[in-house]
């Protein structure tokens, strides 16, 4: 067993977080992810209504009787749900840990942070670690520029993010962007995380409720079959480099507006794209470590996995487990 502050302070057996990913993350999923050892998180803009969130959160518990989140995404969106509504929805049903992602959480801190909740905070900035510790949460996860869905506009790999953001904080950190295996929670691990949190990985488990094209794609996707999308307004998004992704890159070469390019990226067009498995269907988040994943696995197999080669490594080094660190003293 490796434990660490997150395993500690989440309750779960592996320090591994399930990413926030919309239309993905509803009740299933998240609660095989938790089963699995990891925690598994909602992601609150998959819905449509105050009313259909509390119910997936009840779904979830009836799954699962192991740690699990909401994700509350604060970035502009056209979905019906406002984060007022998520944070009612979080309240009214007890969740025990919230995280929030995207834009500055300051105006949400007052109604999530007490003392009965773990609260995290997701971003892509080491600056904007810090506020957040500054605001009180419990736990940031910071991702880089490998990631799918966000980076921030730096162009920061996690490799050197996650050091400076340890540094520069005092709370828990968890990694993302990169990661599928041992060998890389070991990297995380050794740059001073405290786990992981991995997305375009899991679309590879069997649990994940993705057409099986998607699937096969990301067996056969190389380290460059992502792009980013909207350098030119400052908001990157990356995504696989499919037909629409590379219209939407055309567009941007042309200087055409925003408004032009937005409906080709209708989150709509990639949930329908999920369920009928046309991989042109629609644009869908995906990170670079799509390059690394070869298997298609049950997610506790997968999990196991990378527990496994993390221990192979860990005894290979003769380095000592963080609560034998603690046992033997400085």
């Amino acid at each position: 067993m490796l434990v660490t502050r997150a395993t500690k302070l989440l309750g779960t057996d592996f320090p591994i977080i399930g990413g926030a990913m919309q239309w993905i993350g509803r009740a299933p999923f998240a609660a095989a992810v938790s089963n699995a050892g990891g925690l598994g998180i909602i992601a609150s803009a998959s819905f449509s209504s105050k009313e259909e969130l509390k119910e997936e959160i009840r779904r979830t518990r009836d799954l699962t009787d192991r740690p699990f989140a909401v994700n509350i995404n604060l970035f502009p969106s056209i979905r019906p749900l406002s984060v007022e509504e998520m944070i009612d929805a979080v309240e009214e049903e007890r969740v025990g840990i919230v995280e929030t992602s995207g834009r500055n959480p300051a105006k949400c801190v007052e109604r999530l942070k007490n003392e009965k909740r773990i609260y995290m905070h997701k971003c892509a900035r080491e600056r904007d670690a810090v506020k957040a510790e500054a605001l009180g949460v419990d736990l940031v996860t910071i991702v880089g520029t490998e990631c799918g869905g966000h980076p921030s506009a730096e162009g920061i790999t996690t490799m050197v993010l996650l050091p400076r953001t340890v540094r520069s904080v005092t709370v828990p950190v968890v990694g993302g962007g990169g990661f599928c295996d041992g060998r890389g929670l070991m990297a995380a691990l050794s740059l001073g995380a405290e786990g992981i949190v991995m997305g375009t990985a899991l679309l590879a488990t069997e649990e994940c409720p993705i057409h099986p094209n998607f699937k096969r794609a990301l067996l056969e996707a190389e380290a460059t079959s992502t792009c980013l999308l909207l350098t030119s307004v400052k908001a990157p998004f990356r995504v696989f480099a499919n037909k629409p992704a590379r219209e939407v890159l055309e567009m941007e070469v042309r200087c055409e507006p925003l408004e032009k390019m937005l409906p080709k990226m209708s989150g709509e067009l990639g949930r329908k794209a999920y369920e009928t498995g046309e991989l042109d269907g629609g644009i869908w988040a995906c990170g670079q470590i799509a390059g690394l994943v070869k298997k298609i696995m049950p997610v506790r197999e997968f999990f196991l996995s990378i527990m496994e080669e993390a221990e192979s490594i860990r005894r290979r080094w003769g380095i000592a487990t963080p609560e034998r660190r603690e046992r033997q003293g400085p």
